[in-house]
């Protein structure tokens, strides 16, 4: 069913759930390294792993790392939060609780600015950002039916920022989290990666008539790891509950998964509420208090931040909200851009850059930084062809070569001969030359047939090997037709 046949009578309710796995050398609560490894249970020690009696121990970078989020958010730093216990029972949860925060989180109240579809800002205001850890893995081996336990993730620190339900579409939803992923990179407190995990979504949607006061029912899409997939998710399920409303029939509160094959959603369990997980403050943990000189001291190292960088791009290099939204969404091609913007300031390096380095990095499966085509080589190309030395054809044969070879666009276009034909009365004689030759191509143009021009244009590149000067070439056919 397609939602958009009743989208009219029904408004969209979303809330975002994002779990951000940060980048701290080592876990929450103990010595054990922060890290990815192949081999499991590698990375643990009889704190993450849950064994009776040890005490846990707060990593001061976590907190930092908090601040640095909260600031970013816009939310009120709290000098005074705390820790609880919120019990449930898996096998990757050895202890059978997670230490998490719940009424007393670290920030509170803030709010990111996004753009919808017409452009228009929107602010999505953030509810709470709270500190939690990770739990462990489940591996399951059907072919044995066994099921097996890796708890090298148990322990890694994670941020849980929370929004109010502002969102009203799957459009909205992506821009957030898109913003929202921009932050946390720029911070340096998380790698953005959705499909190793780094970076996890939990969206709650809901559908209402318009005009009725109360949030319908609520699901959960869980364990979703890409933005296409989150849209195509929320879709379904707007879909789907307002196929349920119209055919008289509620819609239950559940935890639901997105099927990647069958493009729908799941039921994965029923939701849990609060009361579920019987939250108490953690006895082993103590108040978290944070000093105003803190927090300041933090908000002076703070970076520069994707909207800052948005608006900065736009002022400075004069490029339109397009080229700076897919600038400040990658950084390494930011970095790239201005490297080689420090070396020219034409206009036409954005275009090289969106057309044909993110072409290049794609056909050639390498990382930006991996180019033989350098933010230098590119700069010194565009510069050769910006003072008429080589033409856009010669351009790309350059560009080519020194995409295989690194070598210097100079050293190119002085080794091909590339040099552009640019002389007026050496490109004159060529021209009084074509038109002479072919006389019933140049009497039918000046009959009407102006697409006979390309006819001319053409024959004066193969004249000048492809090195004649197009700007000229043009003005002098121009001249010679009209007489």
């Amino acid at each position: 069913m397609n939602h958009t046949e009743y989208i009219p009578e029904y408004e969209i309710t979303i809330g975002i759930e994002v779990h951000v796995q940060l980048k701290t050398q080592s876990k929450i609560f103990c010595t054990s390294p922060n890290c990815a490894s192949s081999e499991p249970n590698r990375n643990i020690c009889p704190v993450c792993a849950g064994h009776p009696g040890v005490l846990p121990v707060l990593n001061e970078e976590v907190i930092n790392s908090a601040v640095m989020a909260g600031l970013a958010t816009n939310c009120t730093i709290n000098t005074q939060s705390e820790f609880a216990r919120k019990h449930y029972f898996y096998p990757d949860l050895p202890k059978n609780y997670q230490i998490t925060q719940s009424d007393k989180p670290i920030c509170s109240e803030g709010y990111i600015t996004i753009y919808k579809e017409d452009g228009a800002p929107k602010k999505v205001r953030i509810m709470r950002i709270h500190i939690e850890e990770d739990a462990g893995k489940n591996i399951h081996a059907p072919q044995s039916n066994e099921s097996f336990v890796d708890l090298n993730r148990a322990g890694t620190p994670l941020l849980e920022i929370v929004t109010h339900p502002d969102i009203s579409s799957s459009f909205e939803a992506k821009a957030y989290l898109k913003t929202l992923r921009a932050i946390v990179m720029y911070l340096g407190i998380n790698t953005g990666n959705m499909e190793e995990g780094a970076l996890r979504a939990d969206t709650n949607v809901s559908v209402r008539k318009k005009g009725q006061e109360k949030l319908g029912t609520r699901c959960e899409l869980k364990n979703i790891n890409s933005f296409k997939f989150i849209g195509d998710a929320v879709e379904y399920e707007v879909a789907r509950q307002i196929a349920l409303l119209e055919s008289g029939q509620e819609v239950r509160q559940e935890t639901r998964s997105w099927d990647t094959k069958e493009h729908k959603t799941v039921t994965l369990r029923t939701k849990e509420e609060a009361a579920d997980y019987r939250y108490f403050p953690d006895p082993d943990l103590p108040l978290v208090v944070i000093t105003q000189e803190h927090i300041n001291a933090i908000k002076s190292r703070m970076p520069e931040l994707p909207s800052e960088k948005f608006e900065r791009l736009q002022k400075d290099y004069n490029l339109n909200t397009y080229e700076a939204d897919i600038l400040i969404n990658d950084q390494e091609l930011t970095d790239y851009f201005e490297k080689a913007a420090q070396k020219t300031k034409s206009k036409q390096l954005i275009n090289w850059i969106l057309r044909d380095i993110m072409k290049l990095v794609k056909d050639q499966k390498v990382a930006l930084n991996e180019l033989k085509v350098t933010p230098e080589r590119l700069a010194e190309l565009i510069t050769l062809l910006e003072t008429g030395i080589i033409n856009n054809r010669a351009a790309q044969e350059v560009f080519e070569e020194i995409s295989k070879t690194g070598a210097s666009a100079q050293e190119i276009v002085k080794q091909k001969g590339l040099e552009q034909v640019g002389s007026s009365e050496e490109l004159e004689a060529i021209v009084k030359a074509i038109v002479e030759a072919n006389p019933q191509e140049a009497a039918e143009y000046k009959a009407g047939r102006d697409r006979l021009f390309g006819f001319f244009v053409g024959q004066a590149m193969t004249k000048t090997k492809g090195k004649g000067n197009p700007q000229i070439i043009n003005e002098l056919l121009k001249k010679y037709l009209s007489k």
